[in-house]
């Protein structure tokens, strides 16, 4: 088979010229095809590891020019925690939960909120954050329990008057 009746082969006109594809350059000024030899320009590299550097001593320890020893002691590391309170603060849980379920609910759940809050600081030991709790729970609880009961009243003035009208 003839190349040069292919149906890739480039038209007869360009058959003088020279395709430069897959030939690597040559620049100016370097020998060969255009790349630096090996080991021209780098300093020769070592293969493989080498051997760690060595330092004086035994492990921990350091040679000082005046002929001293550093001896270094590593202290343990002490955490320092706060435990429980020896006299908790109330946190009026059952409070509210009784202001949840039977008088109002938005204020019975932020009442819950800041009862569980204030056993979190009774167990961890925070006094300051546990009083706190607890009087924002008392007085959710106090004012969800006054709103359930003002509620409650209302509600049978209610039903006595429009069934007092009915008969």
């Amino acid at each position: 088979m003839d190349p040069s009746k292919s149906a890739t082969a480039p038209p007869p006109v360009w058959a003088g010229e020279k395709s430069i594809m897959g030939h690597v350059p040559t620049l100016p000024g370097l020998p060969g095809q255009g790349y630096p030899q090996p080991g021209q320009g780098y300093p020769p590299q070592q293969q493989g590891y080498g051997a760690p550097p060595q330092y004086g001593g035994a492990l921990g320890q350091q040679q000082y020019p005046g002929g001293q020893q550093a001896t270094v002691t590593v202290q343990p590391t002490v955490y320092v925690t706060r435990g429980p309170l020896d006299h908790p603060v109330n946190d009026y849980l059952c409070y509210s939960i009784f202001t949840l379920m039977c008088c109002c609910l938005p204020l019975g759940i932020a009442a819950l909120i800041y009862s569980i809050s204030a056993r979190e600081a009774n167990h961890s030991g925070d006094q300051n954050s546990a009083e706190r709790s607890s009087r924002m729970a008392r007085t959710l609880n106090h004012v969800g329990l006054g709103l359930g009961i003002g509620f409650i009243i209302l509600f049978i003035v209610y039903i006595s008057i429009v069934a007092g009208s009915l008969h």
